[in-house]
């Protein structure tokens, strides 16, 4: 289904998966989306992956090797629940001070809750904000991280181009991503996984398939995987690179502003 993926030069900001939107409309739909499965996010990105998520996200922090050092500070977008942020704060012995932003309430509150439990407040902040306006000074971060997210984010340039912004000199861009699958036979399974198993198992588990059918579908339409990665170097990253995870199910993509 790759004829479906939109290019380089854009058509995410008007497609709420496969059905066209206007550009003021698909915030607004992506929003709902996720409040609707916010606590059970966890086991949404189980069934999107079956349970491959977590071993992609470990990779993810492995090639980030957060230093054991005070004063390292990560930008985590779209990260609500916490996800990658514990992860982050974990694997630098505590040391790494991580801001969740996202744009969603509902998964903000799973997060801060989460982070309670685990101990881990003193390491953390949670900002409710736009990928597209991020409220932060330039140069700010050492790291930004997203995982899943950059794709239901309208305007994917205009969020890259404030990721450089608020990074310093040296710091690192990471996007975990699903992405387009390369190994024929795997696609074809993969796409009846999705289209058909995901959404009735979605139902199952929140006895709403449409959020399901909508996430499927903004794989399908999101960058495949050079395309994503013109996107970031266009966006002044230097040292663009991608890699690939279980056939391209999913891609890890990094840049440096230099």
């Amino acid at each position: 289904m790759t004829d479906e993926r939109v290019s380089a030069n854009g058509g995410m900001e008007t497609s709420f998966g496969f059905r066209e939107v206007g550009a003021d409309e698909k915030q607004p739909l992506v929003n709902d989306v996720f409040h609707k499965v916010a606590k059970r996010y966890d086991i949404m990105n189980d069934v999107m992956s079956a349970g491959l998520h977590r071993v992609w996200k470990d990779a993810m922090i492995a090639a980030l090797n957060p230093p054991r050092r005070e004063g390292y500070r990560v930008l985590d977008v779209a990260g609500g629940t916490g996800d990658i942020a514990f992860r982050i704060v974990e694997a630098s012995g505590r040391k790494a001070h991580a801001t969740v932003l996202d744009i969603n309430g509902s998964m903000l509150a799973v997060g801060a809750e989460r982070a309670r439990k685990k101990g881990l407040d003193a390491s953390l902040e949670f900002v409710e904000a736009n990928a597209e306006d991020l409220p932060f000074a330039a140069n700010s971060f050492d790291a930004y991280t997203i995982a899943f997210g950059i794709r239901n984010v309208p305007r994917i340039e205009v969020a890259l181009r404030e990721a450089y912004r608020v990074l310093k000199r040296g710091g690192r861009l990471l996007v975990l991503e699903f992405s387009e699958v390369e190994m024929p036979l795997l696609d074809s399974f993969y796409d009846a996984w999705s289209f058909h198993a995901i959404p009735r198992f979605g139902k199952l588990i929140t006895g709403d398939h449409a959020p399901y059918q909508y996430l499927v579908e903004s794989i399908r339409k999101f960058p495949n995987q050079r395309d994503f990665a013109a996107m970031i170097h266009e966006a002044g990253f230097a040292r663009v690179s991608f890699t690939n995870y279980t056939g391209g199910i999913a891609a890890l993509h990094s840049g440096w502003k230099i």
